[in-house]
């Protein structure tokens, strides 16, 4: 099965760790790809490794791209997403996982740091011993009508309403 959750409000990571959190406890293995946050320290970063050794969160990007204070070389960005895609396909290959999660895959290409046909190829991968993964996640903004198009359950996050337009700063353990 292939899962989306995109769309412009909040909870598109979030419904992915409650995915992998349900999956853990039915004894599955889930390994989750960051293809854009990197540097920044996450509540996430600390429950990957309460979930060890069936949950395995790895922080492949170098941050937000052009926002948030970003000095980076666009350059750095785009070799960070291309190293995390050859990374997913690996991964996947391997037949190690029941679930993979590409974390903001979709800003990724909505970015231009990595092509979407790039990308699509993942989608079809499986080990051709274990057939494994059974289930791919891509999470973020902007999702491709490609992405859409293939995905088998797509979940749209719509924002109605967040604190962050009266000013409050996103909060340590729940935006991240």
């Amino acid at each position: 099965m292939f899962y989306i959750f995109t769309g412009n409000g909040k909870g598109k990571t979030t419904a992915a760790l409650g995915q992998a959190v349900r999956a853990v406890g039915e004894g599955k293995k889930v390994l989750m790809i960051q293809f854009i946050k990197g540097p920044w320290k996450s509540g996430e970063d600390e429950s990957a490794k309460l979930l060890e050794p069936n949950f395995k969160l790895v922080k492949m990007g170098r941050g937000f791209v052009g926002i948030m204070g970003d000095a980076l070389p666009r350059k750095e960005h785009e070799q960070a997403a291309e190293e995390a895609c050859e990374y997913a396909r690996k991964e996947i290959e391997s037949g190690d996982w029941d679930i993979v999660i590409l974390d903001e895959i979709n800003n990724t290409v909505f970015l231009g740091l990595i092509s979407k046909e790039k990308v699509m190829e993942l989608i079809n991968l499986k080990n051709p011993l274990t057939r494994k993964p059974e289930h791919l996640i891509f999470t973020g903004r902007d999702a491709t009508q490609e992405f859409i198009d293939r995905a088998d359950l797509v979940t749209e996050m719509l924002d109605v309403k967040h604190p962050y337009y009266q000013g409050v700063k996103g909060r340590r353990g729940l935006e991240y």
